[in-house]
């Protein structure tokens, strides 16, 4: 890790301890991060959580009122813009109480904590297992106040969708059954001593066990109150939720409806791109090309294991291209692993989860293996690009390594900055093309389907929480116009249900970022410089889009 060049500023300061404010709030995020001091705690998904969070923005809020009217940096004003906008982005939540919606969720949902503690605690000595312990201990209680958020949710009217009720149950269903030795946190400790290893299983036993039965009771109690329909519409203020979840994960304020049609002007400009490589391969039209690829074998593979040699393959291959279009690169690689079991079968495709910020753990590309037959080479090139190498690991290792800036910007600017760094590694998948890096037609075909996939997300993502769209008017449109199985379609379906807005945040990054890449290259010309551009759209942490706007150019010279 590099260190700071300079003394901290005043608003430098405020940023390292408003971090240091909101890990000790929620501690597994600061175990995510490498930094163990809060290890053996869990937060307060309760009233008195809640409360914390709404006094700590009042405190950061009067903090920040507190620079008024001083002469501030560049960096400065943007590390004060980033913490008002997740002070918005927490009171928004709390004001419209989305705590009784969020615990229903089959990815970051409360039945998963042992899974997440799998890959981000360490046990390794016997002081960080007792930490460790001391937070499955914690797991009843904890799970006790999300039971009661799902009663209030109940009782208000406000409850989750079927689809995303029904994939939380067979989750839980799934971890009910398994024996404690099979619990995802036991499995990742297999090398402790027998007597060490045999205390975590008696822990899980004790505590993880009766509390996951308590919460699929709790779940099969909750399935007759799902919401009507899928969209978030179909609660009273279902409006409200959605124009705060827009704002939270694109930064910006945008008509849902535009959002929508965008994606459709989008997602027709891809299409006749594609059709060019459907001439090119010789094929009739898009679908004769997607039913051969449906079909071929050798866009396949047959065991989940030869999977994740592909990725590596891919990131080798991104890794060695790099130097030439970035005068910065990460400080180490990232590395490719398969989704664990116990979630697979509602995962996405796949996912990053950055490095700490010790360099204890390195970033994790994960590729999931469930179903092989079911995932398509042909798109494996364009996932990589973006999961890993030169997309989310490029970005958000490199952030964590900007000392000069506050920890609030190097660790926790996907508080407030989640379009930024979607929209990166969207762009980068465009950009690979440009690198050279897709070798074959196909790839490149596969590379605008994903790109299809994320216009079409703007599409389904609006027409499910605005217009009331099915689920199944997603999947058929995901499967028709986006390419994705039926597979994918129906679990990308029921991830949108499950956060409505995240999936604008991909396509609506991309725009900004091609937007001022089109801006400087009709200023510059010849001079523009591809190492300049991207060095400086990632070298100041991730940043709000509307910052991104004002700054970048003058940021960015052209090449002498």
């Amino acid at each position: 890790m590099s260190e700071p060049t300079s003394a901290p500023t005043p608003v430098h300061a405020f940023g390292d301890r408003a971090w240091d404010q909101f890990l000790e709030l929620d501690p597994l995020w600061a175990t995510v991060q490498g930094d163990e001091r809060w290890d053996d705690r869990l937060d307060d998904p309760g009233p008195a959580g809640r409360a914390a969070l709404a006094a700590l923005c009042e405190a950061w809020e009067a903090e920040m009122d507190g620079f008024a009217g001083l002469e501030l940096s560049v960096e400065d004003r943007i590390s004060l813009g980033l913490i008002r906008f997740a002070v918005e982005r927490f009171r928004g939540g709390l004001e419209l109480r989305l705590w009784e919606l969020e615990a229903v969720d089959q990815y970051g949902g409360p039945q998963g904590l042992m899974g997440d503690l799998a890959r981000i605690q360490r046990a390794d000595t016997p002081e960080r297992l007792e930490r460790l312990l001391a937070r499955i201990e914690a797991y009843p209680e904890w799970m006790a106040a999300h039971r009661a958020n799902l009663a209030a949710g109940v009782a208000s009217g406000r409850t989750a969708a079927a689809a995303v009720v029904e994939r939380c149950l067979a989750q839980t269903r799934r971890m009910v059954e398994a024996p404690a030795e099979e619990s995802p946190v036991v499995l990742a400790n297999q090398s402790l001593a027998p007597e060490r290893r045999a205390r975590l299983v008696a822990a899980v036993e004790a505590h993880v066990q009766p509390a996951l039965r308590a919460w699929l009771e709790a779940l099969e109690q909750y399935r007759p109150h799902a919401r009507a329909g899928d969209g978030i519409c179909h609660l009273a203020d279902g409006e409200a939720i959605y124009r705060h979840a827009v704002l939270t994960w694109t930064t910006i304020e945008e008509e849902p409806q535009a959002i929508h049609d965008y994606g459709l002007q989008r997602l027709a400009q891809i299409e006749a791109r594609a059709r060019d490589i459907v001439v090119e391969l010789g094929f009739e039209d898009v679908t004769a090309l997607r039913r051969h690829l449906e079909t071929a074998p050798e866009n396949h593979v047959t065991e989940p294991a030869q999977l994740v040699p592909l990725a590596v393959e891919l990131v080798e291959r991104a890794e060695a291209a790099a130097p030439r279009w970035f005068g910065r690169l990460p400080a180490d690689s990232c590395e490719v692993l398969p989704v664990e079991p116990h979630m697979e079968q509602e995962a996405p495709p796949a996912f990053y989860m950055p490095p700490t910020g010790d360099g204890s753990r390195r970033g994790m590309y994960f590729i999931n293996t469930y179903d092989p037959a079911s995932r398509h080479l042909h798109r494996l090139a364009a996932t990589t690009f973006h999961e890993a190498v030169p997309g989310h690991h490029f970005q958000l290792a490199i952030n964590q390594e900007l000392a000069d800036l506050p920890a609030f910007r190097r660790f926790g600017a996907r508080l407030a900055a989640g379009s930024f760094i979607e929209g990166w590694a969207l762009y980068t998948e465009q950009l690979a093309d440009e690198m050279g890096l897709y070798r074959t037609p196909y790839e490149r075909f596969g590379a605008l389907e994903t790109e299809a996939w994320r216009a079409a997300r703007l599409v389904v993502d609006t027409g499910i929480h605005v217009l009331g769209w099915t689920r199944q008017q997603s999947i058929d449109l995901l499967v028709s116009r986006a390419g994705l199985s039926q597979l994918e379609a129906e679990t990308e379906t029921d991830r949108y249900i499950s956060w409505p807005g995240q999936a604008l945040s991909y396509m609506i990054g991309q725009r900004e970022i091609l937007a001022l890449r089109a801006r400087l290259e009709a200023r510059d010309g010849d001079r523009f410089d591809h190492q300049a551009f991207h060095d400086q759209v990632i070298g100041h942490g991730s940043l709000a889009l509307s910052v991104l706007r004002e700054q970048l150019p003058d940021w960015v010279a052209p090449a002498d």
